[in-house]
């Protein structure tokens, strides 16, 4: 009786172990078994071994392919298109949010893909100024700084000309090439400034601003001005984004009634209108998109396009907000700068920006950086179709990340914008997508109650602030490494992994221009 007993405590004993392995219990809690989801249906053929080989026999069939020709003409044309905070995740999840993992965001199919480092000289996460210093002229400055070298500190009252760097639309420019500059940001936001204009602070957009910093306007010129007046930013054949109240003084009103920002009484928008005509050349103006479709490209020379007094709205809102026929999307923009660029039998150089991705990141709005992304991707899918592979090279990448993640564990092609099926240890569900920090904190924790339960919230709402950990007015850029992908001639060059600044350095050796043509490298 002793002895059986003692036989069934053992056993007992035993099981109590394997129940509490901690081992075990690690791995449940790592990779749960999650209940499948009634709403999923796999497809076919994605079932079936050969569908997998087949694919990937494609796939590699197209790299060879690839790497046995090598596309080394010389680039009559450059496109950049920048996605501003377009993080790796904001790729992946926008992939999601067409309808499937499987789906490839336009860009993602072209041949050569590789990674930038973004950090600036003085500060490992950078902004929008620094790294547009960076991509655009070949050089890493300060944070917070635009077109000047690491020598100017942000805030300098005065800067020399010698710290001045040049960008590829200068070099693009000095070779005969036009240039254009397309943007749903104000075209004198940091993303499209690095074009054209030298600048110790970002935020010098205009006057009033300089002298807020307490720096003097008759030292020190304005970003509005210098697009306007300093001869890059006056040869710059297309000009389009927002902004308009940046141009024009406190005491005149745009076209819709709303007052300028300026303090020094000017209206820079009718002084690039005379000196065009000074210039003898036809510079058109034009503020909404009807403006847009009714300029006869084949008459203009210049062509300025200003259609908001601030940033261009989100490119969900201009669908949820009825703006579709008041102002231009990014691809009608692209469009059209193309079309006008495209006259010049030298070539051009085009940067074109899709800046609010990273305005919407920053408020925890994914939703609208993801519909900003796919928008993005459909003016680059234009932009490739209008143009040839042979002689048009196109680069797509970003600036800077941010500080969203894809995590927990949804079903495949479960809506991205939605709760994760798995609940917290807290019992409560959580979002797919959230951010280490920013306004979406207030969606997240309560003071009183603790974790917010978002059972009955509408997570795809374009207005919802996805969860976010630390509370902040609004969320931080990353620090990490953004994507680089390129199609056309020397798109092979952009492979593996290398400083931002290379890219610039790139781009002109596939187009023969500036400090890094073909000739000018064999002199080093």
């Amino acid at each position: 009786m002793v002895k059986s007993c003692l036989i069934l405590c053992f056993i007992a004993l035993l099981v109590i172990q394997v129940r509490s392995d901690p081992a075990d219990d690690q791995e449940q809690a790592q990779h749960p078994r999650l209940q499948s989801s009634r709403d999923f249906e796999a497809l076919d053929e994605e079932l079936d071994t050969r569908f997998w080989h087949d694919k990937a026999q494609s796939i590699l069939a197209d790299k060879l392919a690839s790497h046995r020709k090598l596309n080394e003409n010389r680039a009559k044309n450059v496109i950049l298109f920048l996605g501003d905070g377009m993080s790796v995740h904001t790729i992946a999840a926008t992939r999601a949010f067409m309808g499937d993992s499987n789906k490839q965001v336009f860009f993602e199919k072209f041949p050569y893909l590789g990674l930038s480092k973004t950090y600036a000289v003085n500060e490992r996460t950078p902004d929008s100024a620094t790294t547009a210093t960076a991509y655009l002229t070949g050089v890493k400055a300060n944070y917070g700084t635009i077109g000047v070298n690491a020598q100017v500190q942000r805030g300098d009252c005065v800067t020399n000309s010698s710290t001045h760097v040049q960008s590829i639309g200068q070099w693009a420019q000095e070779a005969g090439k036009w240039a254009g500059v397309v943007t749903t940001a104000r075209v004198t936001h940091a993303s499209p400034a690095g074009v054209y204009a030298h600048v110790a602070e970002r935020n010098w957009e205009h006057d009033g601003e300089i002298i807020s910093s307490k720096c003097s306007p008759d030292l020190n010129t304005d970003i509005a001005r210098q697009l306007v007046e300093w001869p890059v930013g006056q040869e710059l054949r297309v000009i389009m984004g927002g902004g308009r109240s940046y141009f024009r003084d406190q005491s005149h009103h745009d076209e819709t009634g709303v007052s300028g920002l300026r303090t020094d009484g000017r209206d820079l928008i009718s002084d690039w209108q005379e000196i065009k005509k000074q210039q003898g050349a036809e510079g058109k103006y034009v503020w909404s998109l009807k403006g847009l479709k009714e300029t006869d490209l084949s008459k203009t020379d210049y062509l300025l396009g200003l259609f908001d007094t601030s940033h261009l709205p989100y490119h969900g809102d201009r669908r949820r907000t009825h703006y579709e026929d008041a102002e231009p999307s990014l691809s009608d923009m692209t469009e059209t700068a193309i079309k006008m660029l495209s006259k010049n039998d030298e070539g051009y150089f085009l940067f074109v920006e899709s800046g609010r991705i990273d305005m919407a990141h920053h408020d925890t709005n994914a939703k609208k950086a993801l519909e900003d992304t796919e928008e993005f991707a459909a003016a680059i899918e234009l932009a490739r179709k209008m143009t040839d592979e042979e002689d048009t090279l196109i680069v797509v990448t970003s600036d800077h990340s941010h500080t969203m993640s894809i995590n927990g564990y949804p079903y495949r092609r479960q809506n991205i914008l939605s709760l994760a099926p798995n609940l917290a240890d807290d019992e409560l569900p959580f979002t797919i997508l959230s951010y280490a920090n920013g306004p979406g904190f207030d969606d997240t924790y309560s003071s009183k109650d603790g974790r917010i339960d978002l059972s009955h919230a509408d997570t795809t709402n374009a207005d919802f602030a996805f969860q976010a950990t630390v509370p902040l007015s609004s969320e931080t850029h990353g620090a990490e490494d953004v994507g680089v992908f390129a199609s056309g001639p020397f798109e092979h060059l952009f492979t593996g992994n290398y400083e931002q600044s290379s890219i610039p350095a790139m781009m002109a050796y596939a187009a023969n221009i500036g400090p890094f043509a073909k000739d000018k490298i064999n002199e080093q």
